[in-house]
């Protein structure tokens, strides 16, 4: 079974959809071999860590670097990681979050310090640049920033785009890291709580349908917080 962005031969998967906005954004041209090698060959590499020895360590580096530049989200050797040691769940989800919110921090100071050397390549390479100034207008403007960070940190959103935004406009640093650590823990708690009280036999919903299941739950939360608000 393959995860949400790796589809089935036919089907235009999200890693392939990566690819070609990388290279629209470059030159207009549509998916190059070379670069879903590249991302297929990452991928694969983090399959094989999350069985190695130093699988832990290698979780707590994808973690960090997905927060601000690294295309595969750690779910990838999250849940194998997970299914194999499910008494290690939340110390596994741990590190993740912890080490996630840390790249976040990261990447608040590449849009904050370094978005003219550093974070516009980026943007580039993902093909966000287009819309950015627009979103981060909106994003600066709207007043919604700490919920804006939460939404990312839950859904399938780009996170390293909201990271990298909230350094750029300047967003408050320490609300900025609350709503990341809320965020994350509550995404990579929900995976490992899910695995470790219902095993091998959840993986297929997760790695299909999480993405939906955060958004709606997302949606709930910030209605329910809409209402509270209404009602008092």
């Amino acid at each position: 079974m393959f995860p949400y962005f790796i589809s089935p031969p036919g089907e235009q998967s999200l890693l392939q959809k990566m690819v070609v906005l990388k290279d629209t954004a470059r030159n207009g041209t549509q998916l190059s071999g070379y670069d879903e090698t590249m991302l297929r060959k990452i991928y694969d590499w983090m399959m094989k860590m999350s069985a190695h020895p130093r699988a832990t360590l290698a979780l707590a580096i994808v973690s960090f670097v997905e927060s601000s530049f690294f295309p595969i989200p750690p779910d990838i050797m999250l849940i194998p990681m997970v299914i194999a040691k499910r008494s290690k769940a939340f110390f596994y989800a741990a590190v993740a979050s912890v080490s996630s919110v840390l790249g976040g921090a990261a990447g608040y100071a590449i849009g904050f310090f370094l978005f003219l050397s550093v974070g516009e390549g980026l943007l580039d390479f993902y093909g966000y640049s287009e819309k950015f100034t627009s979103f981060t207008t909106y994003y600066k403007e709207s007043g919604y920033g700490p919920w804006i960070v939460l939404m990312a940190g839950i859904t399938p959103f780009p996170y390293k785009v909201i990271t990298i935004a909230s350094g750029v406009i300047g967003m408050n640093f320490y609300i900025f890291m609350i709503a990341s650590i809320i965020a994350r823990t509550l995404r990579f708690a929900a995976v490992a709580g899910l695995l470790y009280y219902f095993g091998q036999p959840i993986r297929e919903f997760i790695e299909k349908y999480f993405g939906l299941v955060s958004i709606v739950f997302f949606v709930l939360l910030v209605g329910g917080f809409v209402a509270i608000k209404y009602m008092f």
